[in-house]
């Protein structure tokens, strides 16, 4: 497919029956958006959600835009590694295989604080909260052929390194360097994780995206005078978070998307546009830091992964 004379976009997307999907932070923004679509096209859809009111009524909006869908909610506070374990085991006993991940939940430039386990909130619960959940969930995946773990990143990522002096932050804490740090550990994770299951032969594959600079809850956080001149200028530098979910949902179904991709908004500067494939940073690619970072990952979370 050439994608300056044929824009990727939902239409394209396969038909999904017979497939089970899970999207963390489904309940708003990208991840209802892609949870939509996913149901739409037939994947029973479960939406991981950290407020249960917020995940049902999610659900039911879900359901009026996709009524033959199965869609379920499963609370998960990936604030908590105990609340991913409840979760991996509510989503593992329901389904005996899934085929579609999509690491979707986030947090963005909060105030200091921390998990429920001591670990800087940006980094525990975009990175090890996924990392956890993953490898709790990864079994199920190996038994469906064709699966894939899509993880949100940001194009942020370009400015973050990971400081392994000083993983949580406690040294010193800057709201916008956590979060890019977080977000280069997302891409750190997920070419880590097409090696590994690459080298074992896996039937799954680990691929990531970013939204580009999509209008969400997520942007309440950008001062005002940013967001003000965003509309006024007609959402000149922002996309629908519809648009937004589109990189993601390529990733996750594209046929063509392989292992190891990153795909997000073709636009100018990546900010906006249909999804095509992309690059990272020369930070995310190296491989002394995936493996370094992956093994603070299991010792942080005690969760080992079967690959």
């Amino acid at each position: 497919m050439n994608d300056s004379q044929h824009p990727w976009t939902a239409a394209d997307m396969p038909a999904q029956h017979g497939r089970t999907a899970v999207v963390t932070g489904a309940n708003t923004g990208i991840g209802f958006e892609a949870a939509v679509v996913l149901a739409q096209h037939g994947a029973a859809t479960v939406l991981a959600c950290r407020d249960a009111g917020k995940g049902q009524a999610a659900a039911a909006r879900l359901a009026a835009a996709a009524p033959a869908a199965d869609v379920s909610v499963v609370l998960l506070d990936l604030a908590s590694l105990a609340s991913v374990r409840a979760a991996a085991a509510q989503i593992l006993a329901r389904r005996q295989r899934l085929d579609l991940l999509i690491n979707n939940a986030g947090l963005m430039w909060p105030p200091y604080g921390t998990t429920a386990d001591g670990f800087e909130l940006q980094f525990g619960t975009n990175h090890l909260g996924h990392f956890a959940l993953t490898g709790l969930l990864l079994p199920a995946m190996l038994a469906a052929p064709g699966s894939r773990v899509v993880t949100v990143s940001s194009n942020v990522h370009r400015a973050g390194w990971i400081d392994f002096a000083d993983l949580q932050s406690r040294q010193r804490y800057g709201r916008l360097a956590a979060y890019a740090q977080s977000k280069l550990a997302n891409l750190l994770f997920t070419y880590e994780l097409q090696r590994r299951l690459s080298a074992a032969g896996a039937p799954a594959a680990a691929l990531a995206a970013h939204p580009g600079v999509a209008f969400t809850d997520l942007t309440r956080v950008l001062p005002g005078p940013v967001r003000s001149a965003n509309l006024a200028l007609g959402g000149l530098f922002t996309q629908s978070a519809s648009m937004g979910a589109l990189p993601v949902l390529r990733a996750a179904t594209d046929p063509a998307a392989a292992g190891g991709e990153y795909y997000g908004p073709g636009g100018r500067g990546q900010l906006k546009g249909y999804p095509v494939r992309v690059s990272s940073s020369a930070r995310s690619h190296d491989q002394g830091a995936q493996r370094r970072l992956w093994a603070e990952s299991q010792r942080l979370t005690g969760v080992s992964y079967p690959v």
